[in-house]
């Protein structure tokens, strides 16, 4: 299996927390009006995982893709999704003898993905394999227009077989064990010209069919949703449907809290995923109650938990949920986006966001910022001729090194990551003010997974910050206990 997916099994609820030492000693001197707190460790118990990884189509089909991985890799990801292109990988024109289960079988190319997949774990990140792009003798449903077409469940099962029988760990080829199923399928951009979700739900289970007939410890990801619905209009020839309202008809589940069958079909995947695209900051819900942004994530949750207790999603494992594609524009180098601060606070607080709501991966798209007149500028590195000079922005720190802390009446509660995923002791400082000297108030041990979480006992103000600093991990960013208020800006600026 590769770098690090057989460590994503979600391992129960996330426990609380406990001080366990008493006091190690006074703190340092701060500032006059707070009064000094005894330095105390607190242990963070068994929690869910969170796992990072980078989505960067341009950059990971690029020249420069061994230095992308090994950029990827130093932000702290264990993971890059890879899109695989069936189209060019097989025959453009079904050869009389062609069989499309047996990857050695005449027509077949996969030289390109061969050398991306061994860049990638050279660098030491796991590829997550997303499958699109349907050859021309393969469609269901034919393109109209700028709406994609739809495949034959079957001949998407036999192309699944033959992908995962040729990363089976043979014939000088890491183990691939990680297989997405197309992306954001309630867009008709990338399924369509109808969307259907029980045409999905057949790729769905074809594709598991395939992967796990060659081994069942293979993992399949379904859903890679569009966080909106769009109707079609004479202004936009293409259109979405609302990612709940699609993912019930997948499930064959009912509205409301206690949604009932509707039908009795089951979907095959082991994780469901979303991009929880959001306006406002990372706490943002949607006005469409279907839409789903970081802050409805619980109600996704929540459908996901109905479809696996009435048995209509079928898995050999404890089903997961992540987020595979989520950023943050900056300004700059986009005008009207979050400016460079607000973004890496943003970054930090979107993962907590996300993990405090299930999703045990939270994917970042982009690695680098696109060059103009691109759309494109949520990097975490700004846009370079080269990477050899690529320059990062404060969002890479964040992704990195993720922490937050908010204040109560007499409290300051903390969560954060370290970068090594490793029992780290994580010192909390604090400061008063922007130009205050930073003082230890407390220490936190980080569990197995590379959390740490606590409730500290500390005066504090709006005006203080705090942030996490740990041998392996160096510090985190600043964080103020002043939230910011800025409810008009979307993950693409005003």
């Amino acid at each position: 299996m590769g770098v690090a997916a057989r460590n994503l099994a979600v391992v129960g609820a996330i426990a609380s927390l406990a001080a366990v030492t008493s006091s190690a000693g006074a703190a340092n001197a701060r500032h006059a009006t707070h009064a000094t707190p005894a330095v105390r460790t607190y242990r963070t118990h068994g929690t869910a995982p969170l796992a990072t990884a980078v989505v960067d189509p341009a950059l990971f089909n690029s020249s420069e893709r061994e230095k992308a991985f090994a950029l990827a890799r130093s932000a702290s990801a264990t993971y890059v999704r890879i899109a695989v292109s069936w189209s060019a990988i097989a025959p453009s024109t079904r050869p009389d003898r062609f069989v499309a289960t047996d990857p050695t079988s005449p027509g077949y190319n996969w030289d390109g993905l061969d050398t991306v997949v061994r860049q990638a774990e050279a660098a030491g990140v796991t590829p997550i394999l997303d499958v699109s792009d349907t050859p021309s003798w393969a469609f269901a449903k034919r393109p109209q227009g700028v709406d994609a077409g739809t495949p034959k469940a079957s001949a998407l099962g036999d192309f699944a077989q033959a992908l995962a029988t040729h990363f089976n760990g043979t014939g000088g080829l890491p183990a691939e064990h990680l297989f997405e199923v197309w992306n954001e399928v309630n867009n008709s951009l990338f399924l369509g010209p109808s969307i259907s979700a029980s045409s999905y739900r057949g790729m769905v289970n074809a594709l598991a069919a395939g992967v796990h007939a060659v081994d069942p410890k293979n993992l399949v990801v379904a859903g890679d949703l569009d966080p909106f619905g769009h109707p079609k209009s004479h202004k936009q020839k293409w259109y979405s449907v609302a990612p709940l309202a699609f993912m019930r008809s997948l499930l064959c589940l009912s509205k409301g809290s206690h949604p009932h069958a509707t039908c009795h079909s089951a979907a095959h995947f082991d994780v469901w995923a979303h991009h929880p695209y959001t306006f406002g900051g990372p706490f943002g819900h949607a006005k469409n109650p279907d839409n789903v942004e970081l802050g409805d994530l619980p109600r996704m949750w929540a459908v996901l938990q109905a479809g696996t207790r009435l048995h209509h999603v079928v898995s050999a494992h404890r089903v997961q949920f992540w987020a595979t594609e989520f950023g943050w524009d900056t300004n700059p180098p986009r005008k009207h986006a979050a400016s460079l601060g607000l973004a890496a606070r943003w970054t930090a607080e979107s993962m907590y966001q996300a993990w405090r709501s299930g999703v045990t991966l939270f994917t970042w798209f982009d690695l680098q910022d696109r060059s103009s007149p691109s759309p494109y500028q949520s990097g975490l590195y700004f846009h370079s001729k080269s990477l050899e000079s690529a320059r990062a922005k404060p969002v890479r720190t964040a992704f990195r090194f993720p922490f937050v802390a908010y204040l109560h009446k007499t409290t300051v509660s903390v969560w954060g990551r370290d970068a090594t995923s490793d029992k780290e002791r994580v010192t909390i400082q604090f400061r008063h003010g922007k130009s205050g000297r930073w003082s230890t108030v407390a220490y936190n041990l980080a569990n197995s997974r590379g959390i740490f979480k606590a409730t500290l006992k500390l005066k504090a103000t709006t005006k203080d910050w705090l942030r996490a600093s740990a041998t392996g991990s160096g510090n985190s960013l600043a964080f103020s206990l002043t939230v910011p208020n800025e409810p008009h800006i979307g993950p693409w600026g005003k």
